[in-house]
């Protein structure tokens, strides 16, 4: 399968994972969501990958890096989440893998697509109600986690083969997040129906991106990757539309626009 299609499958995987997630939160809270989701991830892909679960040495300081990043992306991430919708989230999370593409490049347009880019957020935060600050700066440090978690991931696919490595730095992902949940909740974390949705979950937008993506990555540059992922904002407003029921004004549209644009533009100018 082409990488570019990896990547796609990723996104939208991610964001109906994301939207589900979402549907959790009254049950577990943020954090104990990403617990789950992180936990059970590591437990599938420890099975898949069991007989490549061996890496050397050098790889295991990646390994922990790779199983950091992730759990602390995932964390503002929700927690963003439990705060502003879907789409604004992901849009503003984006500008992380937005930077990634854009210092890859010395072009002279560099600059105009990072200032559309800075426009699509002002344009999405204006809406008609308050907006929630707090999930706009989790939605920005998940970027910046995003950011490194592109980075991290080329170096995970150079020191490992097959998806040993993104199996254990999952499951260390979910076991530094999993007590969190546990102690804030106790058994409501451990009730069939919550497991269920969270397995759904950790399938979704863990198991199946992760997997493409890693294997994308091993195809192609991290510049490159960045700038595919162009897509997200826009499937994730498409997912907390149709899922959660939570419509984008003309101006959050327009928004969300200028952040595609932008990553097109910068598309074009690193080929």
């Amino acid at each position: 399968m082409p990488p570019t299609v990896l990547v796609l499958t990723g996104i939208v995987s991610t964001q109906v994972g994301a939207a589900m997630a979402k549907q959790l939160f009254a049950l577990t809270g943020p954090v104990g969501a990403v617990g789950l989701r992180l936990s059970f991830a590591g437990l599938v892909l420890l099975v898949m990958w069991r007989r490549s679960l061996r890496v050397g040495w050098q790889a295991v300081p990646v390994v922990l890096g790779y199983g950091t990043v992730l759990a602390t992306m995932n964390v503002t991430f929700y927690l963003a989440l439990d705060r502003i919708p879907l789409g604004m989230a992901v849009t503003i999370e984006f500008l992380g893998p937005l930077v990634v593409a854009l210092a890859g490049s010395r072009r002279w347009s560099d600059p105009v697509w990072a200032m559309l880019a800075g426009a699509g957020v002002l344009f999405l935060v204006r809406t008609d109600g308050p907006v929630a600050w707090s999930g706009v700066a989790f939605a920005a440090a998940a970027g910046a986690c995003w950011a490194g978690y592109i980075l991290v991931t080329a170096k995970l696919g150079e020191k490992t083969s097959g998806g040993g490595g993104l199996a254990l730095a999952m499951a260390i992902g979910g076991l530094a997040t999993l007590p969190v949940g546990i102690v804030a909740l106790g058994p409501e974390l451990l009730r069939p129906a919550v497991l269920a949705t969270g397995l759904w979950v950790a399938l979704l937008s863990s198991v199946l991106p992760y997997s493409v993506e890693l294997e994308a990555l091993r195809r192609m540059p991290p510049r490159v990757f960045g700038i595919l992922m162009s897509l997200e904002p826009a499937v994730a407003a498409g997912a907390g539309l149709m899922v959660l029921g939570q419509p984008m004004g003309v101006v959050q549209w327009a928004g969300i626009g200028c952040v595609v644009a932008a990553s097109i533009g910068a598309t074009r100018s690193a080929g």
